[in-house]
């Protein structure tokens, strides 16, 4: 019986020979390790660099789109955090006790002595413990989002710029408010700016303690135990230094003692705009000369933005590596 097949032609068997030769001497740029007449084995790997299919969207840059998903988490984050009972509660008590210290003298000087004390206790300690208990409210949105196609790292930002703006807006409400009325000068500025730099240092060390630790309990008390350490312990610490060096010239390392802690430092900037320096000794009039001019302003600003930026940096680095 004859076979029914129709004969090949020599042509395409010739085009079969050639192809099964080029296959054969260039096996990386087809991505397959043989093709028999033309025809890869199942058992082959797909071709690597072909496409696959074409773009339905358009090509962003990543810079672009790594801006567009931090700017809609930060929208949410804020819009979420300035729903927050707590926020609203924090501005009006801000607001009340400002307008009530300004409305106790009729020297706006001494309202602005009494607000320093607020701003360098009751800020820092509202700012690290909210933004840490927030974190710790938001793991299962951060769980979600660290699901999707978004850096680690845009999570992280996101989460602490959402916390300083929504702060940095009660305090510009419960502080910049009074003070625009009752004291707009370079003392009133210099506390407003003092204490959103404050603020913004704090929420960042409140990150890096939740972040360090996975248990809410566990990260609360580290975030109370660093707020005691600058508030209250390193200033005895301090003192138990100078009283035991007594003999020793230690004026100008006070001023890196001073650098070593943002309250420290945003306390004695606003207190020289106070001309009260004469107070503090012949350590305050070193830090007159210092910290009194430009490059002195210029250098506790450096300083605080260190202070924000440092923690935050290690935050998103152990972040990254951190199982989830």
């Amino acid at each position: 019986m004859k076979s029914t097949a129709s004969p090949v032609h020599p042509t395409t068997v010739g085009r079969l020979n050639e192809i099964d030769t080029f296959a054969a001497s260039q096996p990386d740029k087809l991505g397959v390790p043989g093709i028999i007449n033309g025809i890869a084995f199942p058992s082959t790997p797909v071709a690597k660099n072909l496409p696959t299919a074409m773009p339905s969207t358009v090509h962003r840059p990543p810079s672009t789109v790594y801006r567009n998903n931090m700017l809609r988490i930060i929208k949410y984050v804020l819009y979420d955090i300035l729903q927050n009972r707590i926020v609203i509660g924090y501005t009006l008590f801000l607001l009340a006790v400002s307008f009530g210290l300004f409305n106790l003298s009729d020297d706006p000087t001494k309202g602005l002595v009494s607000m320093l004390n607020i701003a360098l206790i009751v800020t820092p300690l509202v700012s690290i413990v909210f933004a840490t208990i927030h974190f710790y409210n938001s793991y299962e949105f951060i769980e979600l989002m660290a699901a999707q196609p978004i850096r680690r790292s845009v999570i992280v930002w996101s989460q602490f710029w959402g916390l300083a703006l929504a702060l940095t807006l009660a305090i510009l409400v419960g502080i910049g408010i009074p003070i625009a009325l009752f004291a707009p000068n370079g003392i009133g500025l210099s506390l407003l700016t003092a204490t959103i730099g404050l603020t913004v240092v704090f929420v960042s060390i409140a990150l890096l303690a939740s972040v360090a630790t996975r248990d809410k309990a566990k990260g609360i008390g580290v975030a109370l135990l660093l707020w005691f350490y600058f508030s209250l312990l390193y200033d005895a610490l301090v003192l138990f230094l100078m009283f035991a060096l007594a003999d020793y010239p230690l004026e100008k390392a006070m001023l890196a003692f001073v650098s070593l802690n943002p309250i420290d430092l945003a306390r004695v900037v606003v207190l020289l705009q106070m001309d009260i320096s004469a107070l503090m000794g012949y350590t305050g009039a070193l830090f007159r000369e210092f910290l009194g001019t430009g490059w002195g302003i210029a250098f506790a600003t450096v300083v605080l933005l260190l202070w924000a930026s440092l923690p935050m940096l290690l935050a998103v680095r152990i972040f990254r590596k951190k199982d989830l």
